[in-house]
């Protein structure tokens, strides 16, 4: 059943905030992020084009910004904040560590591709 309010503690008092307020909060703090992937996507401040663990800064502050976005939908959304702490933290670190992981492989992968075009054959001994 839906709730008109959400009852929250401010400050020791207790306060309501509507649901219409939580969804434009929401939308301002996911327009402020997306608004910083874009103004960097376009301008691509030189400080940040040096390489950070084989992968440009700017990058990293990408995925970034990407997984603190996708931790604040699933928190808000998906009503993360009024679970137990140990279901928050498996949820959410099994995410963090499949999206580390993932970015690990597709750089690895994608490193040893590029180096196959540009200079031919490779063998890796592992």
């Amino acid at each position: 059943m839906a709730h008109e309010h959400k009852l929250e503690i401010f400050r020791g008092l207790w306060k309501f905030k509507s649901n219409t307020q939580k969804i434009w909060g929401v939308l301002a703090f996911l327009s402020f992020v997306t608004a910083i992937e874009v103004v960097l996507g376009i301008y691509k401040p030189d400080v940040l084009m040096g390489s950070i663990l084989g992968m440009k800064g700017l990058n990293w502050i990408f995925i970034i910004l990407t997984i603190v976005k996708a931790y604040y939908i699933a928190w808000d959304f998906m009503h993360l904040r009024d679970e137990t702490k140990g279901l928050r933290r498996v949820i959410v670190w099994t995410g963090v560590f499949l999206i580390l992981y993932l970015t690990f492989i597709l750089l690895q992968e994608g490193g040893y591709v590029f180096k196959v075009y540009d200079e031919g054959f490779i063998k890796r001994d592992f």
